[in-house]
Order: C-alpha cells, then structure tokens, then sequence
C-alpha cells in the first residue's frame, strides 16, 4: 500500500501536529475493512484522535482509497469546526478519486517529485 498526502493536507497535518504514524494507522484501519465511512467513488472519511483524546472530538480526514493499492490524504478538518462536508465537496472528491485512482504508480510517483504529493511512510515524522 502506497500513501500520499496532497500539499494542501500535508500543511493541515504539520499545522495540526499529525504524524505520519496516526495517518497510516488510519489507512491501516481501512484495509482492515474498519472504515468510518465510505463516501462511494473511491473516497471514504476517517477519523483521527487528537493526542491524549478520543476519536469522537478529533479530527475527520477525506482519503482517496483504493484497497491493497493507493491512499491520498486530500483534507482534513477538526470535528469542532464543521460537522460534515457538503454534497458539492464530496462530488469534487470523488472526481478527484476518479482521476487520481487512474494514475499509474509511476505518475504518482512523478507528482509526489514535483511536490503536488508527499509519499507517508513509517517513521517518518515531520518536523516542527
């Protein structure tokens, strides 16, 4: 499994004070078929803890997913300052989810060089 973040959700992360471990451990949920909901079109939200707290008063993320294969954190957003997405979001989502689920590794790989992407790996923590 592969896992990206988009530039716009790598700088919510940092300024949040999300690592890279809690943002794997979610896609990791999510290949274990625990997925706090699957939105269609390949886009599917999970929730994050905050640190020292419960899921429930985190953090929701909006992750392009294709099982066994590809996970793009896109956005993300504190629970306490909205409750949901919209419908016009969640349709932009999920023809982002069609375009970026058709690129090849390679293309992907090429994009995360340019800096549109930042490839998540374990023990890779950001610093602040």
């Amino acid at each position: 499994m592969r896992v990206f973040a988009n530039a716009w959700f790598e700088r919510f992360a940092r300024k949040e004070r999300i690592g890279a471990s809690v943002l794997l451990d979610a896609v990791k949920r999510a290949e274990n078929g625990l997925v706090d909901a699957d939105l269609g079109g390949g886009v599917i939200k999970q929730r994050l803890a905050r640190p020292g707290e419960g899921k429930s008063g985190g953090y929701r993320t909006i992750i392009i997913f294709r099982a066994r294969g590809l996970a793009v954190f896109v956005y993300g957003y504190p629970k306490s300052k909205r409750d949901n997405i919209d419908r016009d979001e969640l349709r932009a989502f999920r023809n982002a989810a069609q375009y970026v689920l058709g690129l090849s590794f390679e293309e992907m790989a090429a994009l995360a060089a340019s800096g549109h992407f930042f490839e998540l790996r374990d023990g890779e923590e950001k610093e602040e």
